[in-house]
């Protein structure tokens, strides 16, 4: 199968990679109402791409929000299925002065794909999509595929949950299969076996009824500004450790074994620090890098805002502060439950000079893939056949939020096989996706199949 497979990839890579530039045009961003029209025109794009790579149908599913893309392609019910997962919707491209080129008119630099989407998840997904071309077309296709592509991964899933719980027929699998994750490199392959989960909620600080004159009421009011940066100072202690009451009790503490076998993946700190420009690194005391950003939950601010931020000076005190906060979240920690203590906690830190709204934008659980399973063994399999070595467990930091409730509803396990590198920029300027690593992966998914399908 490797030589059908390499010649036809390689004979139609030009239009793979023209296709995947068309799809990264659309500005796709779920979170702006602004641009509903263009998840609509994102839709119909990825049903037309997959009923011309072989799809038996496809259609969309229509939700309170963005529509939901399926397809899928049956040669014979009592063969394997593989549910491939994915999102065609992006993250907003703020701040646009700090992109090199536009976020939505992709640019080809140094083998590098520059564009919104084009790792996280258009490129990825779209991997799945000439995958399935390229079988259908040797006629070597040996599992049935179905797909289910979200437009509000970046917003929560919100509708995804009930689509799920109301197609559990439709979406019948034996596995699911998402490539929204990423490899230590081409160099260094690697599988990462769990997800984080999430907490995400927005906070709103109220002090005056108005915002002041500075200097006639500076000193003698509450600034809600300094209120609320000496709170979210408070969440962190001395070691770099969550200080919020029971956030750690339900953590479940990894073993000195895969403590020892994450240890075992490359790590240069140096070009680490490089690329970030950053001199030194911070984290929870006691824990190296690949831990922290792994195995450990965190906190972070997504963003803090109020009062006067124009151009030139305008001396106020404020009436409002703003931030958003999200924690990370390891296995056994439940988001409802985290969410629930943070705003518990600001509630209670908070002084009589202000008033305190949170409110939660979304969540989701954290996931683990055994790794003695059937479809884990077939990734890595198919990763050895194309890289050449087997490829390193590792967890990854992100969070995919519908990971657990597909196990919940489906009853079936999920299988993470992600092309990108964490130095892609996802969610930041200049966003890339490697044309090596882009054309990698549609010729390693095929072999997945194809080892799924005699395991």
């Amino acid at each position: 199968m490797l030589q059908v497979w390499k010649e036809y990839q390689e004979k139609n890579k030009d239009r793979f990679l023209n296709e995947l530039l068309e799809l990264l045009r659309i500005p796709s961003v779920s979170a702006k109402s602004e641009h509903k029209s263009d998840m609509v025109k994102c839709a119909e794009m990825v049903k037309q791409r997959m009923l011309d790579a072989g799809a038996d149908k496809a259609e969309l599913f229509q939700t309170s929000g963005h529509p939901i893309v399926y397809g899928e392609k049956i040669i014979d019910p009592s063969k394997p299925t593989v549910l491939v997962y994915g999102h065609y919707d992006v993250q907003p491209a703020e701040p646009l002065e700090l992109w090199n080129s536009g976020p939505f008119d992709p640019v080809i630099k140094d083998g590098k794909i520059f564009a919104r989407g084009s790792c996280d998840d258009k490129g990825q997904f779209y991997m799945h999509i000439k995958a399935l071309e390229i079988m259908v077309q040797t006629n070597t296709l040996c599992t049935n595929i179905k797909f289910c592509i979200e437009g509000e991964e970046e917003v929560g899933s919100m509708n995804l949950a009930d689509f799920v719980k109301s197609h559990k027929d439709l979406l019948k699998a034996d596995v699911v299969l998402i490539s929204d994750t990423a490899m230590i490199s081409l160099d260094t392959p690697s599988i990462d076996i769990g997800v984080r989960g999430l907490s995400y909620i927005e906070v709103e600080v109220t002090g005056p009824n108005r915002d002041l004159h500075s200097g006639v009421y500076g000193g003698a009011v509450a600034n809600p500004i300094i209120i609320l940066a000496n709170m979210i100072a408070s969440l962190h202690d001395e070691n770099n450790h969550i200080s919020i009451p029971g956030f750690y009790d339900d953590v479940a503490e990894a073993t000195a074994e895969e403590r020892k076998l994450m240890a075992a993946a490359p790590y240069y700190e140096k070009e680490y620090k490089d690329d970030l420009g950053v001199r030194e690194l911070w984290g929870e005391k006691g824990f190296t890098t690949n831990e922290r950003t792994g195995i450990r939950p965190s906190l972070e601010i997504n963003g803090i805002w109020g009062g006067y931020t124009g151009e030139g000076a305008k001396t106020v005190l404020p009436s409002k502060a703003f931030a958003k906060i999200s924690a990370r979240l390891v296995p056994n920690q439940n988001s409802d439950k985290i969410t629930e203590l943070l705003i518990s906690h600001l509630n209670k830190i908070a002084p009589p000079s202000i008033t305190l709204k949170a409110s939660l934008h979304h969540g989701g659980e954290p996931y683990m893939t055994p790794v003695d399973s059937k479809a884990y063994k077939a990734a890595a399999a198919a990763i050895k056949d194309t890289f050449g070595k087997d490829p390193i467990p590792v967890r990854g930091g992100g969070s995919i939020p519908i990971c657990s409730l597909f196990e919940e509803e489906l009853g079936i396990k999920i299988v993470f096989m992600g092309f990108g590198l964490d130095s892609d920029n996802l969610h930041s300027p200049n966003e890339k996706f490697n044309l090596a690593n882009y054309y990698k992966g549609i010729e390693t998914i095929p072999y997945f199949h194809k080892h799924f399908a005699e395991m």
